[in-house]
């Protein structure tokens, strides 16, 4: 029998790189899509709805904080997963408009958030954002990271969320 010994030469070498100092904040630079409407469409017309869902609650309530909308774009039960905000319709709201006090501006007609990619899957859209973050071990540096939201779509409307939030 034959042995290949590449993977294992391959992780000896990546292994002294990475124990050699190589810099640990090495990356390529999360990037905005050009054209970030186009990424909520779909030639598969359920997939293509459930896109068009999550691109109103970016535009109406994320982005210009239309809340008086919610019922349009999210179910009474909508299960929330992030630490932050009561599950239910009624505890999101409450928590961008009491807790945040969001103020409602005007509803552009295109949304704004640089966005580098959306996945729909069944009833699921992922939407990636491009996020810039300090630098802790230099302020005067950003760096830029992926956040993201799923959404699961039921009806037409969000019936629950995930985002990788945690406690203040």
């Amino acid at each position: 029998m034959k042995r290949i010994l590449v993977p294992t030469a391959f992780a000896l070498s990546l292994s002294g790189l990475m124990m050699a100092g190589t810099p640990a904040s090495a990356q390529e630079a999360v990037v905005a899509a050009s054209d970030a409407e186009a990424l909520f469409t779909s030639p598969d017309p359920k997939l293509n709805a459930n896109k068009q869902v999550v691109y109103g609650i970016i535009r109406d309530l994320l982005e210009a904080n239309h809340w008086n909308k919610a019922d349009q774009y999210l179910t009474e039960r909508y299960l929330q997963h992030n630490p932050n905000a009561a599950s239910g319709s009624a505890g999101v709201v409450r928590y961008f408009t009491e807790i945040l006090n969001a103020k409602p501006s005007p509803i552009p007609e295109k949304i704004k958030t640089p966005v580098a990619f959306v996945t729909a899957e069944g009833d699921l859209v992922t939407v990636g954002y491009v996020r810039e973050v300090k630098d802790e071990t230099d302020p005067a540096k950003t760096y830029t990271t992926t956040w993201y939201d799923t959404w699961r779509i039921k009806d037409g409307k969000a019936d629950e969320h995930w985002d990788p939030a945690t406690k203040p």
